[in-house]
């Protein structure tokens, strides 16, 4: 029999897409060439939202600026442990202008706010797991920046290596699916194909029972995914990483966001979680 498996309920910040278009391509993914159908954007991330609120989940939203096209990926802007706020410096220019409204909206809302001296884009390449932070670099988010953040929060910083340019964010080749609990590692799905020899076998020791996603399903945006530690938000195109996490006990409610992969994004890019101090 799978494992009964206990959602806990999350506060999610999000950005509505009113202006998202593909302007610049800065990732694999993107071509300018390749036409941004707004309104279903926009219905497919109403969709997203919609799903959360109806699972329990709290969204809040960021109003969305005129010209800044990424500023839907909230993912991005920062990451949350504890109600305290480390605000990203994005690599590309064109993306740097989206941390000032998000740090805005965190000071407003009265968070201990942060902001990265080096490159760091978020919850892009942070992902607090249990007792550490898992942090990816390669394209993106700098080994200079997981200091400042070992620093800030005072919990373990684990690097990892990304090598393909198709996962150059940790959070399109690896997601959470629980936390374990107070003090524990919990589990996670990730796709090694994305990550340097060493960082494998990192990942191997931390995680010798993780979810192991095929090729297929990290393309598909299958790791670009949200847990509440039951239900597991996931791109419907991940048919195989959704079987097996079924199988585990998990719940997986497919959300359909292929708008947003002319992007190279998905749902959790859409997505930031506001770890709030726990009562």
């Amino acid at each position: 029999m799978p494992e009964s498996r206990v959602p806990r309920r999350r506060r999610f910040l999000v950005c509505e897409p009113r202006h998202f278009a593909v302007q610049y391509a800065i990732n694999p993914w993107m071509s300018t060439g390749r036409p941004v159908d707004v309104i279903r954007a926009l219905d497919q991330w109403q969709s997203l939202v919609d799903t959360y609120r109806a699972h329990g989940h709290t969204v809040d939203a960021v109003e969305a600026v005129p010209g800044l096209p990424d500023m839907v990926f909230a993912a991005n802007c920062a990451v949350v442990v504890e109600g305290r706020v480390f605000c990203s410096h994005f690599h590309a220019p064109e993306r740097r202008p989206e941390s000032v409204p998000y740090e805005a909206w965190f000071k407003t809302e009265g968070f201990e706010v942060q902001h990265s001296e080096a490159v760091c884009e978020g919850e892009g390449d942070l992902v607090p797991a249990g007792p550490w932070m898992l942090a990816g670099t390669g394209f993106r988010t700098t080994r200079e920046a997981h200091r400042e953040v070992q620093e800030f929060f005072g919990v373990p910083v684990i690097s990892l290596t990304l090598v393909d340019p198709y996962f150059y964010h940790l959070d399109t080749a690896l997601f959470v699916l629980d936390d374990g609990g107070e003090g524990a590692a919990g589990n996670v799905a990730y796709y090694p194909g994305a990550f340097s020899p060493g960082s494998r076998e990192v990942l191997e020791r931390l995680y010798p029972d993780a979810v192991i996603a095929t090729l297929e399903d990290a393309m598909a945006f299958g790791l670009n995914s949200v847990s509440d530690g039951r239900h597991v938000f996931i791109s419907p195109g991940a048919r195989g990483l959704a079987d097996q996490l079924a199988g585990l006990g998990y719940v997986p409610v497919p959300v359909d966001l292929s708008e947003f992969h002319k992007a190279g994004g998905g749902i959790k890019c859409c997505t930031q979680e506001i770890r709030e101090i726990r009562s």
